[in-house]
């Protein structure tokens, strides 16, 4: 079997591009407490924190509790918008739910930075898949990606790019809006992939998460984009995340190869307008978003499913939003964990998390899955089947943010 990592990530350094495994993304704002949350038997989920107000001096305030258990971890809140999260220690990674922090940091996310930031109770019975663990399919032959039209909010209102800060530089991932049961019509949920948001079993949470829908909304080229204002490169703004959630098998299991944790690599972002905003939803403001298919079927009966992104790693640049439609097939990385769908795609790094998309019982499009895993040579995605551990992580967020 080749190599299987997630998709590759880039960062700038010198002009030169370096290629780096693509890890995990973080959540935002002030750190509350936040116990694992069960599904039935198999719904374990571990989540982020939640944005604090800010204050007159426009510096979020964060409750005396919280502030001295970050402390404990060595992080001074009162340095931490002056840059020093940029300092990363093995022994201060936020590793826990109740120890993340990511405060708002206004304008952190320039042109620039962004167009750098290269390349990282219900739900489906284990009865109904369990015919597939332990079986692979043959390796598909690769489907040619190919570009979305521009504008993308014509035809991909729901696809996006996630940004975030790593011990190796800004680095990005592709993401979805997601219906909010709790909120119809109001959602402010976002999907992607678990190492968007946690690095694994060696690492913690990452830092300076944010959304932008319809990145590039008209698909322009990098030259074009060098001199792009910020209202061009995020037409609908930069969104935070003010909550990150993901599951207990990808914190405990996952690592930059995957690791044992790919068949429960997703997670959910609960995000807010940095500036504000003029009170509308991230759902109302992009005027799209997907409901997710927690029922459906192995890859033998699914039909199928087109996988969305932002590709960054050579041939492509990351700017630009792509497409590959296929019939996915069988991925098992364990005769013990669940097995993946995986479809041909010559999509490389800064696709991972994007939405993979799909009809439902009711023939509405749907999204199934997102991306994890590929070859390091590309050629082909694999994806997580969403049981009940990514329902309980999307319950979890949706009820959290219940009516508001």
């Amino acid at each position: 079997m080749r190599s299987i990592r997630p998709p590759f990530t880039a960062r700038r350094e010198g002009g030169a591009r370096r290629r780096r495994p693509l890890t995990a993304v973080v959540a935002l704002g002030a750190v509350l407490a936040l116990t694992a949350t069960a599904c039935g038997s198999e719904g374990d989920t571990a989540g982020g924190q939640q944005t604090g107000q800010a204050a007159d001096d426009g510096k979020i305030q964060i409750p005396d509790d919280i502030k001295n258990r970050l402390k404990d971890h060595g992080i001074d809140l009162d340095k931490w918008r002056d840059g020093a999260w940029k300092d990363w220690d093995k022994d201060k990674w936020l590793r826990e739910a109740q120890d993340y922090v990511n405060p708002i940091i206004d304008g952190l996310w320039d042109p620039d930075r962004m167009r750098d930031a290269e390349q990282p109770d219900q739900g489906v019975e284990e009865g109904d898949i369990s015919d597939d663990q332990g079986v692979s399919d043959p390796t598909p032959e690769p489907v040619d990606a190919q570009p979305v039209s521009a504008p993308y909010r014509t035809g991909a209102a729901e696809a996006g790019k996630v940004f975030f800060d790593g011990p190796d530089g800004s680095m990005v991932c592709s993401a979805t809006v997601v219906k909010d049961p709790a909120n119809p019509g109001k959602s402010n949920l976002v999907w992607t992939a678990g190492h968007c948001v946690h690095a694994g079993k060696s690492g913690g949470w990452y830092r300076n998460i944010a959304f932008v829908p319809s990145y590039n909304n008209n698909g322009k080229s990098s030259a074009e984009l060098e001199s792009a204002a910020r209202e061009e490169v995020a037409p609908l703004g930069v969104w935070w995340s003010n909550w990150a959630q993901t599951s207990t098998q990808w914190i405990e299991q996952g690592g930059p190869t995957g690791g044992q944790g790919a068949p429960y690599d997703f997670a959910v972002l609960h995000v807010t307008p940095e500036e504000g905003g003029d009170g509308r939803s991230l759902e109302e403001t992009v005027g799209a978003a997907l409901p997710v298919d927690f029922d459906a079927p192995a890859a033998s009966e699914i039909g199928s499913v087109t996988a969305k992104g932002y590709p960054a790693s050579a041939p492509f640049d990351g700017q630009k939003l792509f497409q590959c439609p296929d019939t996915p097939g069988r991925l098992s990385l364990s005769a013990n964990e669940p097995t993946m769908y995986r479809i041909g795609c010559t999509m490389t790094g800064g696709s991972s998390g994007g939405g993979w998309i799909s009809e439902d019982s009711d023939g509405q499009p749907a999204l199934v899955s997102n991306t994890s895993i590929g070859p390091v040579t590309a050629g082909w995605l694999a994806g997580p089947h969403l049981g009940a551990e990514a329902k309980g992580v999307y319950d979890a967020v949706s009820k959290k943010f219940a009516g508001q």
